[in-house]
């Protein structure tokens, strides 16, 4: 029934409509009433089918000019660390590479890896390492950014670091299961990161 609903929608003229509709942003949250109208036709029995704009409420506008500062909300699992703080810039470690974050940038959704976020405001520069999560930038300026794990730089021994890297690299070789190959490389990666962060 759904593959010749489609094709008598096609054929009815409706297509046509569909290709000159607006950009997501523009779509109105009224209900489409050609295409429910066109749907009746081909599958009265059937309700029309929702789509992600039903569910959606329109964005909100967009400021016409950038701002000057960068609103940063940087949360773990157990604490809140930045809320509401304006910066210059914050600079992430995403799984694509380094990814500078400043006022006015495109909305993102950006998974962390392990590495160093630095925090910048003025010439006060705030380092983390986080251990992974995600960034999600909006386009008001905002900038919320959700780590599993993040340490101030300055807090981290680098002594411990090289104990856990030589700890996790050892067991890596002597894994057996897959389970324990996954969880050493793991270990080797974050500390790796961490000796990476310290010594850079």
């Amino acid at each position: 029934m759904l593959r010749q609903a489609s094709r008598l929608l096609s054929r009815s003229g409706s297509y046509k409509l569909v290709a000159a509709r607006a950009f997501s942003t523009e779509v109105p949250s009224t209900i489409d009433s050609t295409f429910v109208e066109s749907w009746k036709k081909v599958a009265p029995n059937m309700d029309p089918p929702q789509t992600p704009s039903s569910f959606m409420k329109p964005r909100p506008s967009t400021a016409s000019s950038i701002p000057t500062k960068l609103t940063v909300n940087f949360v773990l699992p157990y604490a809140s660390e930045l809320s509401g703080k304006e910066v210059d810039m914050v600079i992430i470690p995403a799984t694509t590479g380094q990814m500078g974050v400043l006022p006015g940038h495109v909305p993102t959704i950006a998974e962390l890896k392990p590495g160093i976020m630095s925090v910048h405001e003025g010439t006060d520069v705030k380092k983390y390492f986080v251990s992974s999560g995600f960034a999600f930038l909006h386009a008001n300026s905002v900038a919320d950014i959700i780590a599993v794990e993040a340490v101030p730089l300055e807090n981290i021994d680098p002594s411990q670091v090289q104990k856990g890297l030589a700890e996790f690299t050892q067991k890596l070789a002597s894994a057996a299961t897959d389970l324990e190959k996954a969880e050493a490389q793991i270990g080797v990666e974050v500390h790796s990161a961490m000796n990476a962060a310290l010594s850079g």
